[in-house]
């Protein structure tokens, strides 16, 4: 319809607007992308005061991304469009997504306080944490099939939002693996390497 009103030539004065309906769902999505951006910095701040520093939060909030591509592509794969429920549910995605890369990363600073290197770190942290980030994201996906299948009364309505969020688990929870560590590692490096630029040369 967008694209048809775009194509007409309409005489000067005359302006084409939305209301009702349409008005209402532009409002909600702005609310909701705001949201979004406020749940963003919510969850880094509450992530730097945890962690006690910003680069391992920002190591974490790494997983987001993908976790959204993931989302429009199921949304894509199933013909859904982005609608209200599914925004509701990347909104979800942000809470859920980074508790994955939160236990990754969490484990990979112990060891590191127990004397492993980065590389060792990651790679233990990996193994040992890999069983128990494979059972939340399946548990939660399991959760979740019934909506995305449209098996509940309200599925019209919350098929959007399922879809979402799986798509986005699944995603995240592969990248999760590989990102998250990449990132992790290459910002150590890198604050290890601007720390021996700062030291003064004897």
């Amino acid at each position: 319809m967008q694209d048809q009103v775009d194509k007409l030539k309409l005489p000067e004065g005359i302006e084409v607007s939305y209301g009702g309906v349409t008005e209402q769902i532009n409002e909600t999505f702005t609310q909701l992308g705001l949201a979004m951006a406020a749940a963003i910095a919510i969850v880094y701040l509450v992530l730097v005061l945890t962690f006690g520093g910003g680069l391992a939060p920002f190591a974490i909030m790494f997983s987001l991304p993908f976790a959204i591509i993931g989302g429009l592509v199921a949304l894509w794969l199933t013909g859904e469009t982005l609608s209200v429920s599914a925004l509701m549910g990347a909104l979800m995605l942000i809470g859920i997504v980074v508790t994955n890369a939160i236990v990754l990363i969490d484990r990979v600073i112990h060891k590191e306080q127990e004397g492993l290197s980065t590389r060792e770190a990651i790679l233990e942290a990996a193994g040992t944490r890999l069983r128990p980030i494979l059972m939340t994201a399946l548990a939660t996906i399991g959760a979740l099939l019934p909506l995305a299948f449209g098996f509940e009364s309200a599925g019209i309505i919350s098929k959007g939002l399922g879809v979402t969020v799986i798509g986005g688990l699944v995603s995240s929870t592969l990248l999760t693996l590989l990102i998250v560590p990449i990132a992790y590692e290459t910002l150590m490096k890198l604050r290890a390497k601007l720390s021996r630029k700062s030291k003064p040369s004897v």
